[in-house]
């Protein structure tokens, strides 16, 4: 650099200087170069005018001697060091440095002036060693970039913290405008720091690190938080029906492994280790699987409870576990078809509908955040099953009714949450308020249908109100029936459809056999006579169990509501001839 002094008529301001804008507070240092002058040089370069500079860094000194030029009415030239001209970047970084030096700007200003050397050409990389900070701090600076304009003012004014801020980087630009809106209205709660994640996430963030399923084979989207050491899955669904799938695997491997029993825990549920004692396998020890509401997987191996421990002490015999007439997956399978069947039927009848979503509005539920029930299937043949029954077909077309009169595109697949227009809620209500009663009432209807939660107690009261006919919109398909493997309850399977002779005729046939006879009587193939409108016990309004196990979900709902229905508990259906 060379230096010289130059006449203060002949310095302006560059638009390079990051503090370019606005008058700077000068009287700190005011009174010193009143009385000794401009000792430190400003870092200057030649403007496209002719024997003019534009000041990159020393805006302070020089309206300080702006302000002593008026008061004297004399002026002196002032030291610069002039710079190589044409370097945007390299005025820029001088500016930055001797600021960042002299007073921390604030995290707003920083991320204009990186994003600035960004645009000239400079990676993190190179910002982070002109500036001895590290490359994730540069990152998280000019993560401020995701934010919406409004929200960085506010940041800077000082009426959101910097916490808010941070968790605002990882929101979407329409989340960002529902955070605005909720921020806006005196009514509403607006989640502000740690609050802030959970509100984003639909609850608890899922951290990449309770993934048990292995990440290379997952396609949602991860999040990465800058400002902490986790990254977390941006879609929760996606994230649970892996989730689930891998915690099933896990426990078929214990089982497969010859242990007695596999404990699935209720999600939430902590294992207390002082409620068991340790039992090594050989002697009946068994396997606690918790999953924490973050997704998070605890297995417990080898114990048994208190209560069963102090009878093995005294000799007593253990009563063996009892095994659900029902797997899992076919829990899954039944709940997510009547779901598919209620919400089909619960369409028609938007007055009902809107009242229920009242209900959910006063009293709250595990789906209203407001949150879209996410069907979250345990393999792909549940969920194909789901996708082409002709409930969900006959949803899909309501639906697509009430997106065209909103004016959404067609092939939202949802009508919750798929608004984005610039004026967030007040934008849709107005859209709303030019509707008629009817059509609202539809859009009612659908949302209430896309936040209905799937295996509720609500399934089982709205069934029946709503007349719900499982034979009209199901057909017993492979999904289901592979997955029967219990004897007894395959033999009953087989007694509904073939009737009781065909299935005694069978009882030592193989479990193949039994389930291609079924196959046959509901396609009409090899001989059988075809049987329509068929439906298995557990998936009829009102439900049964074929056994005296138990273990269905939907019969121990079902009669536990039984009186608040007004309705006679669940009985038998008659079998199919």
């Amino acid at each position: 650099m060379e230096l010289k002094h130059i006449d203060i008529a002949n310095l302006s301001v560059s638009a390079a200087n990051m503090r370019a804008k606005g008058k700077p507070d000068i009287t700190n240092i005011l009174p010193s170069i009143r009385a000794r002058g401009v000792l430190v040089p400003l870092i200057v370069r030649p403007s496209e005018s002719e024997d003019r500079f534009e000041i990159v860094a020393g805006k302070r000194r020089y309206h300080a001697a702006l302000a002593i030029t008026e008061e004297s009415g004399e002026s002196e030239p002032l030291p610069c060091a002039v710079m190589a001209a044409g370097d945007d970047a390299a005025a820029l970084e001088a500016s930055l440095i001797e600021n960042v030096a002299r007073l921390d700007p604030d995290e707003v200003t920083r991320w204009e002036s990186f994003t600035r050397l960004v645009r000239e050409g400079r990676s993190p990389e190179d910002i982070a060693l002109t500036f001895g900070l590290t490359e994730l701090q540069v990152k998280r600076t000019l993560a401020l970039g995701n934010l919406l304009p409004r929200i960085r003012t506010l940041y800077r004014k000082g009426e959101i913290d910097v916490s808010t801020v941070r968790h605002l980087t990882l929101a979407s630009k329409a989340r960002q405008r529902e955070w605005l809106a909720l921020l806006d209205d005196p009514e509403a709660y607006c989640p502000t720091g740690y609050q802030l994640k959970a509100w984003l996430f639909g609850g608890a963030s899922i951290p990449v690190s309770a993934a048990l399923f292995d990440l290379a084979s997952y396609d949602g989207e991860i999040v990465s938080d800058l400002f902490g050491e986790e990254r977390y899955f941006a879609d929760s669904a996606s994230f649970w029906t892996a989730q689930n799938a891998a915690i099933e695997a896990k426990g078929e491997s214990y089982r497969e492994a010859g242990w007695t029993e596999v404990v699935m825990l209720p999600t939430g549920e902590q294992f207390h280790s002082w409620e068991h004692e340790r039992c090594p396998k050989r002697k009946g020890g068994k396997v606690f699987i918790a999953v924490g509401a973050r997704g998070d997987v605890a297995i417990h191996e080898g114990y048994v409870s208190l209560k069963e421990a102090r009878k093995r002490d005294k000799g007593e015999a253990v009563e063996k576990p009892i095994r659900p007439e029902v797997s899992s997956p076919i829990q899954n399978y039944i709940d997510l078809h009547r779901h598919a069947a209620v919400r089909a039927d619960l369409a028609s009848r938007p007055s009902l509908a809107l009242r229920l979503m009242v209900a959910h509005v006063i009293a709250g539920s595990s789906l209203w955040n407001v949150r879209i029930e996410a069907q979250r299937a345990h393999s792909d043949a549940i969920a194909e099953s789901v996708e082409s029954c002709a409930a969900e077909a006959a949803f899909d077309e309501k639906r697509r009714v009430v997106l065209a009169v909103l004016g959404f595109d067609p092939e939202t697949p949802t009508v919750t949450g798929s608004y984005d227009g610039e004026h967030g809620v007040a934008g849709l209500f107005v859209r709303l308020v030019e509707l008629p009663d009817p059509a609202v009432m539809d859009v009612a209807a659908i949302v209430m249908g896309e936040t209905l939660e799937a295996g509720s107690a609500l399934i089982e009261v709205l069934g029946p109100m709503l007349g719900t006919g499982m034979a009209k919109v199901w057909q017993g398909d492979d999904a289901l029936l592979d997955m029967i493997r219990d004897r007894e309850v395959l033999h009953h399977v087989l007694a509904d459809v073939a009737g009781e002779s065909v299935a005694d005729a069978n009882e030592a046939a193989t479990g193949k056999v039994k389930r291609k006879i079924v196959r046959d009587c509901l396609t009409g193939e090899n001989g059988r006579a075809k049987v329509e409108g068929w439906v298995p016990k557990w998936i009829a309004f009102p439900p049964a169990a074929y056994t005296e196990r138990g273990g269905v979900a939907t019969v121990s709902r079902a009669a536990s509501l039984a009186e608040l229905a007004g309705s006679p508990e669940p009985e038998p259906l008659r079998h199919a001839a």
